[in-house]
């Protein structure tokens, strides 16, 4: 039986490595926008975006030089909490074949692996399509 995919306003698809550049942290930034204007909003991630919800990030990230006691969430963490605050608007999918060949295996239990060959399903019970990052 096929798995139900919810139907939302937009679909932001993460590809590729995730830290080269602020692109994450701006996609991030939208996602949480389009939450907060009461969209509802799916995000796949691909290839190493898949780290992205990974448990072993933990709550905060490494100390940073510049401000040494200052405290930044994990993207992990940012993620959860908005998966938490907007659980009937927001639906974190991973690619499992992408999480798998990484070896990202410990993901948010909130985040839902799929295979590449379910990505169209998701295009299609979208509003709209945003491509973040490279093929």
């Amino acid at each position: 039986m096929a798995r139900s995919i919810p139907p939302t306003d937009v679909l932001i698809t993460l590809m590729g490595s995730p830290h080269e550049s602020e692109r994450v942290t701006s996609a991030l930034r939208l996602v949480q926008a389009l939450l907060e204007q009461g969209r509802a909003v799916q995000v796949w991630a691909c290839g190493y975006a898949t780290l992205l919800t990974q448990n072993t990030l933990g709550e905060d990230k490494p100390r940073n030089l510049a401000n040494w006691n200052g405290v930044y969430p994990s993207t992990a963490s940012l993620v959860k909490d908005m998966l938490e605050t907007f659980p009937d608007r927001l639906y974190w999918y991973g690619c499992r074949f992408c999480s798998d060949d990484r070896g990202a295996a410990d993901h948010l239990p909130q985040v839902v692996m799929r295979p590449p060959s379910g990505y169209g399903a998701h295009v299609a019970a979208a509003g709209r399509t945003l491509q973040v990052g490279v093929l």
